[in-house]
């Protein structure tokens, strides 16, 4: 079983060197306004069930993205503290989105280490 959580590490790792990587940013733009981690795109927790079901160009349209597929190897999600981005992978799995992950540390984890 697919392990549906990732570690500070391992994301830093792909972002920017990987070409498959969606980070998901699912706190709210008060939040997202305050900083955000590169290359992250916002989807509110409230809507992921809605804009993961969009049809691939609705997608694009709204997220300057492409649609990832349900196998997706890096889908990865986010909020502050671990809480959301856990819920969002949990709609994101429904959805069918297998591999699906959070990134648990969320920004407040990521905003610590950038900064030291």
């Amino acid at each position: 079983m697919d392990k549906k959580e990732i570690s500070h590490s391992e994301l830093k790792a792909l972002i920017g060197k990987s070409p498959d990587l969606l980070l998901i940013d699912v706190r709210t733009k008060e939040e997202v306004d305050k900083g955000k981690i590169p290359g992250s795109i916002h989807m509110p927790v409230d809507s992921v069930d809605r804009d993961l079901a969009l049809d691939p160009a609705a997608f694009q349209a709204k997220f300057g993205v492409q649609k990832p597929s349900l196998d997706a190897p890096e889908l990865v999600f986010h909020c502050q503290m671990g809480r959301r981005g856990a819920l969002a992978v949990e709609k994101a799995q429904a959805l069918g989105f297998t591999k699906a992950r959070n990134y648990a540390g969320g920004y407040k984890e990521w905003s610590e280490k950038a900064g030291k």
